[in-house]
């Protein structure tokens, strides 16, 4: 992965991550936990999306979508993980 690859691929997470905390009410952990959440969600939202057909298409609106519904999901399930755990 050279330089751009991984710049574009910490702006789409930051992106994402950021969407998703916003749309969960304020779900956000930060800037650099939104990237990490952004970006494991990219994986989660392809998987998930792959196994149930839809396809999104490619370029990078389509990436920030994908990636910030597997980041919806990701934030959700922590939430109840972190109300099962109280």
């Amino acid at each position: 992965m050279n330089i751009e690859a991984l710049l574009i691929t910490l702006i789409i997470g930051a992106i994402a991550g950021w969407l998703a905390g916003t749309l969960m009410k304020g779900s956000g952990f930060g800037l650099v936990a939104n990237i990490v959440i952004g970006i494991v969600g990219a994986f989660v939202g392809s998987y998930l999306l792959g196994v149930l057909g839809v396809s999104l298409g490619g370029g990078l609106i389509a990436s920030i979508i994908n990636a910030t519904i597997g980041a919806i999901i990701l934030l959700f399930v922590i939430g109840v993980i972190k109300k099962a755990t109280k």
